[in-house]
């Protein structure tokens, strides 16, 4: 038989059951909601650079991290803060009404291994970024100094390639002086080819040898070439020079010229190596009586005094002789 008691019984048992079942699934979507939530908020503040603008309010940083070639890169990629950090400046912004924040928000802007990850490692995220990892320029000033990136990319606010003369900032007094290079970018002439980053010769020759010479170096694509060329009327102004495979002198031209300080060699050069030149030969005859200087002779770049040479310019003064007794006793 019916029993009404024992339905009531069953009835409100069911409906109870039924009640901890959907407060079990509204706290579930609550706190489902509430990730979610969390989720998407942390997402904004990690990833989103209008989350940045929230303090850097007018700031010159976003106008010219937006025309950068780093437009690609969200602010957070590079610019890490620990989650107190984090709190900590919503806090000041929030709580504390500060509008501002200083220009950095630690001693280094962006440390190196941040730069590293993507131009010294291949990252898949973004895989055109420039590797520095063969470039001996970096080698030197990052490794060797210990110099973070942002001391040479980055001085100004998200410009990344460096102005043509940044290396003064830290090279103080080294300008160029009074050689018609004064202009000159500073990677015109030191070079990414040579571990002391001096020019070598082949450097030199972008401007003062042939167009095969200019064509070689731009196809290494080292830094040097790659960001910065001297214009072509530079280079078409240039002194062009050949230097024979058999000349005495092989060296590096930075041995007898000095740019920044004085572009030409003068005797007092020549004898700072050869100091007993004038005591072989006949040389003491010209320089000392006559007052010849070592490249009245000496053609730079060559200099041997061939016979061809010498039917040429030795006979303005006397019958040719051979230059091979010069020499001699």
């Amino acid at each position: 038989m019916f029993n009404p008691a024992k339905w009531l019984a069953r009835t409100t048992e069911n409906l109870s059951a039924r009640i901890k079942i959907i407060i079990s699934i509204v706290v579930l979507l609550v706190f489902a909601g509430i990730g979610a939530g969390s989720y998407k908020i942390n997402a904004y503040f990690e990833h989103n650079p209008n989350a940045c603008l929230m303090c850097h309010v007018h700031d010159q940083a976003q106008k010219s991290w937006t025309t950068s070639v780093h437009h690609g890169v969200t602010c957070h990629e590079c610019h890490r803060a620990t989650k107190k950090e984090q709190v900590l400046q919503i806090y000041k912004f929030a709580v504390l009404g500060q509008k501002t924040v200083s220009p950095r928000h630690g001693a280094i802007i962006v440390a190196r291994k941040v730069c590293s990850e993507c131009h010294w490692e291949r990252n898949k995220d973004y895989p055109n970024a420039p590797l520095v990892n063969r470039s001996q320029f970096h080698a030197k000033h990052t490794f060797i100094e210990n110099i973070e990136c942002t001391k040479c990319h980055g001085y100004k606010v998200h410009q990344f390639l460096p102005e043509e003369r940044f290396c003064l900032n830290c090279h103080k007094g080294l300008e160029v002086h009074g050689t018609g290079m004064e202009k000159f970018a500073c990677l015109n002439c030191h070079t990414d080819r040579t571990t002391d980053l001096k020019p070598a010769r082949k450097k030199c020759l972008y401007c003062h040898g042939s167009s095969q010479d200019r064509q070689e170096l731009i196809a290494a694509g080292t830094i040097d070439v790659k960001y910065f060329q001297p214009p072509p009327e530079v280079v078409n102004k240039a002194h062009k020079i050949s230097v024979p495979q058999d000349a005495p002198m092989q060296f590096y031209c930075y041995e007898c010229h000095k740019p920044h300080s004085k572009l030409r060699p003068d005797m007092n050069d020549c004898l700072k190596c050869h100091a007993n030149a004038p005591n072989v030969g006949k040389h003491d005859l010209h320089i000392k009586t006559m007052n010849m200087k070592c490249m009245d002779c000496h053609k730079p770049h060559q200099w041997r005094v061939t016979a061809a040479q010498a039917k040429k310019d030795c006979v303005k003064c006397h019958e040719y002789r051979e230059p091979k007794t010069f020499i001699g006793s």
